[in-house]
């Protein structure tokens, strides 16, 4: 594209976006063709967060909707609040509730946590949301803008403060704190208007508009109604509202125009900080005839900003004192620039802090009713995110911060986040030497970060019996936990809903700064042919997040202890996911091909059920016994010769076919009870020991089908051994088929081989 071509795209998206001012009464036949674009605020963001839509997450080892407006799509998912979903669904249920009027209108929403845990991703994903939301035709938003210079006789007019006579298009003034259109019409009328408006919308949640005239657009109306007025004009609101006076004009909802924040570093008096300031300079300058005119105010404090969709207090804790003054915002609907003037606020409150908030509001608890901050903790509907307890989520949101990876994993099914979990990550690097080069987080290397962060997250006084907390986490990530051949459900573990999953445990920042400074360390590794020094093993993850936490200030004496001790159980699961990918690369040309697999299913459930077998010629056969048997000796590897009367099964054989395969069998056919059913047509992988052999195997396999292989020579084979040819074949498809370069390969094979010689024999 050229120079043009951008502008040319620029000038598409503001037309696409902005529109000719109207009328009020255009925009009245508008909002009764699209009653959306009238909500009041709280409805509003009700409206943005539910147009995006909903997907299905299993977090927590549950499945739960959750709102994709929370993933920022708008922004490519740049700031998406990763978890915490079932906290995002109770702030939509409150919403829901506060937009309607049903309960819940005085509440200040207040989302607390500890830091890291994604409340700022929120304020940002809030403010993107909103401002793709207002470009749509459902979502457009609107305000009032006016011009009094053709009522003029004098030499006042309407401004904030600048040359009055300007040219025609300055003389419009648009309302500072995006007054509703509607709030122009007497209340009387408004009321009427919004019944026949709510009777047609037939919403569960009607729009409601309880607010008058901002004090500026007030001025200019009481400036035109008087100049009528005087005049003896029949029609006064017709004149006050002629579109020579009065134009509605829409906006894009954004920081300072729809949505107001407030950050720690914001000063001022609280008048100030809630609604701007009197410029003395220009008082002196209008006419006020012994008053304070609104026109000579900045509205430039967080609820004149935000009023007409939100207000966010940000690192609340800073100020305190000021939540205090906001208690008659949601009461009254109300705020005062000065003690004679008064402005109604449509907004919806929302604050975020840390938990050192919480310790400031009770710092009077003791005191039972005559605590002082009573009324505001009463008013203040606490929303707590949490550490993330998934490890497919704290994956994605270290590979977000450590390499900008923003998109959102979304996948058909938990084989698919499996494999993003275990990717390695590359990146290049200059040294201190100036030199550029190419550093690698080897597969499971991320994942070993995120499970051991998850892990120190993780509660372990309600562990079922023999389980541990690694256990827990899968649990918690896949819905299930797969033991040999059996699968056990999340809800067949007694875990109690009351504990403290996610209230501490390592950040993600604390993660991130590791990783990053391991990219930088120069580790003393060497090999004649590969760059082994560049890459960071899944031990070296583990070993920098433990030993880290000595210097590391975030951490409590008794939280460094805490989290040291269960690096263990992560460093042993971790070695097995490595010790698996090296067994399935040795045993990769040696993996039973499905159509063997799919005719032992047939044969064994032929000999079961006595339903007709057929060979390739279409003639009636008999289950091969000795097919059964020479696949559940050399395929399965479960049985030995002597649990068989020749070819015909023992007890022992008999129970594993019923119970292994035929069950799998007969829940498959409950499943797609509706079709014809036959063993031909099974997805062979629902059958959780059929699964195993097509996807695994163990050293006996590999001792069986290599007889000369030994592990001792693995770091330098001897040409032309066995062990040699193996090694060759192994790292050339650990590189092809697991994603390992052939350093990162070389290391995890020596690293598994290492301690499988132990045993070897």
């Amino acid at each position: 594209m050229t120079g043009h071509d951008y502008v040319t795209e620029a000038d598409r998206e503001l037309e696409e976006t902005y529109e000719e001012p109207m009328s009020l009464a255009a925009y009245v036949d508008r909002i009764f063709e699209n009653p959306t674009i009238a909500s009041h605020a709280s409805k509003y963001l009700l409206e943005a967060i539910e147009a995006a839509g909903t997907r299905a997450v299993v977090e927590e080892g549950e499945e739960k909707e959750r709102y994709r407006f929370f993933d920022d799509p708008h922004n490519d998912g740049e700031h998406a609040i990763l978890g915490n979903t079932e906290v995002l669904n109770g702030f939509v249920d409150d919403l829901r509730s506060i937009a309607a009027g049903r309960g819940k209108d005085e509440k200040i929403i207040w989302f607390e946590g500890p830091t890291a845990t994604g409340k700022s991703e929120l304020k940002r994903c809030l403010v993107n949301g909103l401002r793709e939301y207002s470009k749509t035709p459902d979502g457009r938003r609107y305000t009032v803008e006016w011009n009094v210079t053709t009522a003029e006789t004098g030499d006042r007019g309407l401004s904030y403060g600048v040359d009055p006579t300007a040219g025609d298009d300055q003389n419009w003034y648009e309302s500072p704190v995006q007054a509703h259109p509607l709030s122009v019409f007497p209340e009387q009328v408004r009321s009427q208007l919004l019944a026949d408006l709510n009777a047609e919308l037939g919403d569960h949640v009607p729009v409601r508009i309880d607010t008058e005239l901002d004090p500026f657009s007030r001025e200019a109306y009481e400036f035109l109604e008087e100049r009528y007025r005087r005049e003896g004009s029949d029609d006064l609101f017709s004149a006050i509202a002629d579109d020579e006076h009065l134009r509605v004009k829409n906006y894009v909802v954004d920081h300072g125009q729809g949505v107001g924040v407030l950050h720690s570093e914001d000063e001022g008096r609280p008048k100030e900080r809630l609604v701007g300031s009197w410029m003395h300079g220009m008082l002196q300058e209008l006419d006020s005839r012994g008053r304070k005119n609104p026109q000579a105010f900045s509205y430039d404090g967080v609820l004149s900003q935000g009023n007409g969709v939100l207000t966010i207090v940000e690192d609340a804790a800073q100020h305190a004192d000021l939540l205090q003054k906001l208690l008659n915002v949601p009461d009254e609907q109300s705020v005062k620039l000065d003690k004679g003037i008064g402005m109604d606020v449509d907004t919806q409150l929302l604050i975020i802090s840390n938990p050192d908030l919480e310790a400031q509001l009770n710092q009077h608890a003791d005191r039972n009713g005559m605590d002082p901050l009573k009324a505001l903790k009463r008013r203040l509907d606490k929303h707590r995110f949490g550490y993330l307890t998934n490890l497919s989520l704290e994956t994605e949101l270290i590979r977000r911060e450590l390499a900008n990876e923003t998109e959102i994993w979304e996948a058909e099914s938990y084989d698919e986040l499996e494999a993003r979990i275990r990717e390695p990550i590359t990146t290049t690097i200059k040294g201190q030497d100036g030199e550029t080069r190419t550093r690698e987080f080897a597969p499971h290397a991320i994942e070993a970060a995120a499970l051991y962060a998850v892990v120190t997250r993780l509660d372990e006084e309600n562990l079922p019996n023999g389980l541990d907390l690694v256990d827990k986490a899968l649990i918690y990530d896949q819905g299930f936990l797969q033991e040999g051949d059996t699968r056990r459900e999340k809800d067949e573990f007694d875990f109690d809903d009351d504990g403290n999953d996610g209230d501490h445990g390592i950040p993600v920042t604390y993660t991130r700064d590791t990783l990053a400074e391991l990219l930088q360390t120069e580790r003393d590794r060497h090999h004649a042919e590969l760059g082994v020094e560049n890459v960071v093993m899944p031990r070296d993850v583990l070993n920098s997040m433990a030993e880290g936490m000595a210097n590391a200030p975030v951490f409590s004496t008794g939280e460094r202890s805490e989290f040291e001790n269960r690096v263990v159980p992560v460093k042993n699961y971790v070695f097995d996911q490595q010790e698996s990918d090296v067994i399935e690369a040795i045993m990769h040309e040696k993996r039973v091909d499905e159509e063997t697999v799919a005719e032992y299913v047939e044969h064994v459930y032929a000999w079961e059920t006595d339903e007709p077998l057929y060979n390739d010629r279409g003639e009636e056969v008999e289950p091969d016994p000795l097919k059964m048997k020479l696949f559940e000796i050399e395929h399965l590897g479960r049985f030995s010769e002597d649990e068989y009367q020749g070819n015909l099964p023992r007890e022992s054989v008999r129970n594993f076919r019923r119970e292994k395969v035929i069950t799998s069998l007969n829940r498959h056919a409950w499943e797609h009870r509706d079709e014809d059913f036959s063993a031909a047509n099974v997805d062979l992988t629902a059958i959780p020991v059929i699964k195993s052999v097509l996807e695994s195997h163990d050293w006996d396999d590999v001792s069986r089908t290599f007889e000369d292989f030994d592990p001792r020579q693995w770091d330098d084979p001897p040409s032309g051994t066995e062990t040699a040819a193996v090694k060759e074949s192994t790292i050339e498809t650990m590189v092809s088929e697991f994603d390992y370069s052939a350093a990162s390969a070389e290391l995890t094979s020596r690293h598994v081989m290492g301690q499988v010689s132990y045993r070897w024999d």
